[in-house]
């Protein structure tokens, strides 16, 4: 049975044709290694920290603490450098997405995957073959740029009316080249439940990273180099995979390469009654090309609810915790007082509860919407003192992949470029100051560091309840209307813009 996409132009529904087909599906596969690149550089760190071997080599101070001296369990691991090694992949894929964009959006997103998967291959040759310290940090600053490449250019679904193209795509990074070309090439009849498909392909290579750690954990003295190593795999499948798919039919209507764009949306679609999301596609782009500073369009007072919103779901997604035991989750274990092999099964038991409960999320999220399961997360969240493992399902059902999909979808078409981009930097900016900070407020702040992150969940809650819509179902390009003047507290900021003193 065919899938059905809604679009509002004009005010009117119209209803977009179009079947999941063997070239969607391949397509989907080849793109999602940009998420298991991205999953598997988050899971793998913290393994290769806590190994004695790595340690040995290249942090003897570190490891000496964590063998001989007498002090607290706590400290053993506060190191700047050794954090560093973690968090200059995403400094590196903030500053790599102002190239990205660019490329992204002149040459496409097929050569942008390719060169993605070129930036990450070295990254790994030269973490896999590091010999000092050096090597290894511009190993990983390789890897950050791999990582700002492949997740260029994720805009929003295609869900409502149109393709919600725009001219520049300014520092658009985590979920981004790769999820846009998922967006654009699938029906977007479920439009939750697909944009969460890429935090699942996350969450898997996390678990695949688990695993790996816990039995390259065991091969001594190069168990590491094999664990960094294996990072290259699921770029191979991105650059030869690559090869075999074409450009989506936004790409090529942007470029004004029309008949191409129309003969891929048939392709992908599998029907040929594609003329009305054709122009669609055709208009949107139009529209989008007329907008040429999206970024003071952000500025104005009606655009703050959505602004408010898109950063503060960033900064709120970092304070839970999360990536402190993604991070750090063997390392936080055996500070607990667990031994090497037991702190490695701890984190891949953890690493297989997220990939779970983020398929939790994907089932959900066009069922109860967004706020139950955000809500539902703030209570269960609480008990990370005590249950870590509850603490990552509540999560990665909820504010794991809900923190991309709202900033997603919320935006009008005019600042969605610009208003996105603000999302997904202020999300990499506090993903490198936890992956930098957090051994050291540990170290300091020993088990009050859980009640920084409960506290930070409680204010997460009321954020919700009181200012956070629900925004299930409701068409893209309807958004203002039907969300936003309805909102008791955001419509305030609706329509004033031409009022005098809000120009």
């Amino acid at each position: 049975m065919p899938a059905v996409a809604m679009s509002s132009a004009a005010g009117a529904a119209v209803e977009f044709e179009a079947k999941i087909t063997f070239y969607v599906i391949i397509c989907g596969i080849v793109a999602a290694s940009g998420g298991l690149m991205f999953g598997y550089d988050i899971g793998i760190s913290g393994g290769v920290t806590s190994m004695d071997d790595f340690l040995e080599k290249f942090f003897p101070e570190v490891y000496v603490r964590k063998h001989r001296a007498k002090e607290d369990n706590y400290c053993k691991y506060d190191n700047h450098t050794l954090q560093l090694f973690t968090s200059s992949l995403y400094l590196a894929a903030l500053v790599s997405s102002f190239f990205a964009s660019r490329m992204c959006t002149k040459l496409g997103r097929k050569p942008t995957m390719q060169a993605a998967s070129l930036f990450f291959l070295v990254g790994v040759l030269l973490n896999a073959f590091a010999v000092n310290i050096e090597m290894l940090i511009i190993g990983r600053i390789l890897l950050g740029i791999g990582v700002g490449f492949a997740n260029q250019v994720h805009l929003v679904d295609r869900s409502s009316a149109r393709s919600y193209y725009h001219k520049s795509y300014f520092i658009l990074l985590l979920l981004q080249a790769v999820p846009l070309f998922l967006s654009e090439i699938a029906p977007v009849k479920t439009r939750g439940a697909l944009n969460i498909l890429f935090q699942l392909d996350v969450t898997i290579g996390i678990l695949v990273a688990n695993i790996v750690n816990y039995y390259m954990s065991k091969k001594h003295p190069w168990g590491w180099r094999a664990a960094l190593g294996f990072a290259g795999a699921p770029a191979c499948i991105l650059c030869f995979g690559s090869l075999l798919i074409t450009e989506t039919p936004t790409s090529l209507i942007e470029r004004q390469k029309l008949e191409q764009g129309r003969a891929m949306l048939e392709k992908i679609r599998g029907v040929n009654k594609v003329d009305a999301e054709f122009q669609e596609l055709v208009r949107a782009s139009e529209q989008a090309r007329q907008v040429k500073n999206p970024f003071r369009n952000l500025m104005k007072r009606s655009s703050r609810p959505q602004l408010v919103i898109a950063i503060v779901m960033q900064v709120f997604q970092q304070f839970t915790g999360i990536n402190a035991i993604m991070f750090y989750a063997p390392v936080l274990f055996q500070t607990m007082g667990f031994k090497n092999d037991s702190s490695l099964l701890s984190s891949l038991i953890v690493g297989a509860l997220n990939v779970a409960c983020t398929v939790v999320s994907v089932a959900l999220v066009d069922r109860l919407g967004r706020r139950a399961l955000l809500l539902e997360a703030c209570s269960l969240s609480l008990a990370v003192v005590l249950l870590i493992c509850l603490f990552i399902s509540g999560f990665a059902w909820s504010w794991g992949p809900l923190g991309w999909l709202i900033p997603s979808e919320t935006f009008p078409l005019e600042t969605r470029t610009a208003g996105y981009a603000f999302a997904v930097s202020s999300n990499m900016l506090f993903t490198f100051i936890i992956a930098q900070a957090f051994l050291s407020m540990m170290c300091h702040m020993r088990a009050g560091i859980f009640f920084f992150f409960a506290a930070w969940i409680v204010l997460m809650g009321l954020f919700v309840v009181f200012l956070l819509p629900e925004t299930k179902g409701v068409p893209i390009d309807e958004m203002t209307d039907r969300v936003w003047k309805k909102h008791w507290y955001w419509k305030r900021y609706m329509d004033r813009d031409q009022e005098p003193g809000h120009a």
